[in-house]
């Protein structure tokens, strides 16, 4: 009977879990649906929570999103982070395999995070719109921390401009991969990094 019970009993969740457990749910409903499709109370049944407790989190619905978008962003900046010392060369390869494993294990995530830039929500694209700026930001940053690169990239004016392009690039070509692109991760990182070093080739 004891043995019974302790089967039934549920580990309670941190407010931390708790929260994460919530923003993966909201990933997956925002990757397969538009934002106006997903109800709130999709993600409360999935969780298996109160729409009460979920709304003790996140206070509305673009609040939700807002956050879904800002944790995806925060973990593809932390995966692509550059490592100091390194020439921008070497660590190009390496980063955009990590951050290709991330987009296929967090494809959900990463479906997410992009359609917010359709969301009809301006506020929600203002979210989408800061996390790709702070994406372009890292990528400027590394580039003009490189011994090679740093000179060319301090005589290019359109620089900023090519880098937000090829993360436009980037961005479609892993969402058709996830779709069932008959290219191998190697295939498409090495599409992806040949692109970024034509971009910023003098």
């Amino acid at each position: 009977m004891a043995a019974n019970q302790g089967e039934r009993t549920r580990r309670r969740l941190s407010t931390e879990e708790r929260r994460e457990q919530l923003l993966a749910v909201g990933a997956r409903l925002f990757s397969e649906s538009p934002y106006d499709e997903v109800w709130i109370e999709q993600v409360a049944e999935i969780a298996g929570v109160s729409r009460g407790l979920l709304y003790h989190y996140f206070p509305t619905k673009r609040d939700f999103f807002a956050a879904v978008v800002e944790r995806e962003s925060e973990r593809m900046l932390r995966m692509t982070a550059a490592v100091p010392g390194i020439p921008a060369r070497e660590q190009l390869a390496a980063g955009l395999d990590t951050f290709l494993e991330y987009v296929h294990a967090h494809a959900h995530g990463f479906r997410a995070f992009h359609r917010a830039d359709a969301a009809g929500d301006q506020a929600i694209r203002r979210v989408y719109q800061r996390a790709l700026a702070a994406q372009e930001r890292q990528i400027l940053a590394t580039l003009a921390a490189d011994p090679e690169l740093g000179s060319v990239a301090q005589e290019r004016p359109d620089l900023e401009l090519a880098v937000r392009g090829w993360l436009a690039f980037t961005t479609a070509v892993c969402l058709e991969w996830l779709r069932g692109s008959d290219l191998s991760r190697e295939q498409v990182r090495d599409l992806c990094a040949r692109a970024l070093l034509g971009v910023i080739a003098p």
